[in-house]
């Protein structure tokens, strides 16, 4: 049995901002126009010990500190950054600059289902400006908070976006 093997472009990993949190629907806005670079960083929190009876030490994983460090220039309209830009403006703290993210594998389908995931978040602004002549630029870290949940998602020929949690209506 031939096994293929591709590589994966970046454009397959999509990620969506509920640009409406609080509301009864999520507005899942993509985050792609004026975004150039993106990942998520893991911050695996470790616990190093020794024990008595061995010379080296042994590191456990115990938890992930995940954020996301997003540049982007601004383009006005962009949902993405209208709402960033709105958290920006009031400097937005605690439970005012939290929303969620939907994260989508579209290298990952099975019958026109995305592997995918719905993380809480918190944004923080980090810089906001730019050079003389240049378009402004705005940078922002996005820090997950919690655990995941894990799901589908199908993405409509619109850009429309629905998550189905794991093991929801099966």
């Amino acid at each position: 049995m031939e096994t293929t093997v591709a590589k994966i472009k970046r454009s397959l990993w999509k990620n969506f901002l509920n640009t409406t949190p609080g509301e009864a629907s999520q507005t899942w806005s993509y985050m792609n126009l004026g975004i150039t670079s993106q990942q998520m960083a893991y911050n695996a929190q470790t616990t190093t010990e020794t024990y008595v009876g061995e010379d080296n030490a042994r590191t456990s994983t115990d938890s992930y500190q995940m954020s996301m460090n997003t540049p982007m220039t601004c383009f006005k309209g962009d949902p993405v950054f209208e709402f960033i830009d709105g958290l920006r403006k009031k400097r937005a703290v605690e439970g005012d600059c939290q929303t969620q993210m939907l994260s989508v594998n579209a290298y990952d389908e099975t019958e026109g289902k995305y592997s995918a995931e719905l993380n809480d978040v918190s944004i923080a602004i980090t810089d906001f400006g730019g050079d003389g002549g240049k378009p402004i630029s705005l940078t922002f870290t996005i820090s997950v908070n919690g655990d995941a949940t894990y799901g589908t998602a199908t993405i409509a020929d619109d850009g429309a976006v629905t998550f189905t949690k794991a093991g929801a209506g099966a």
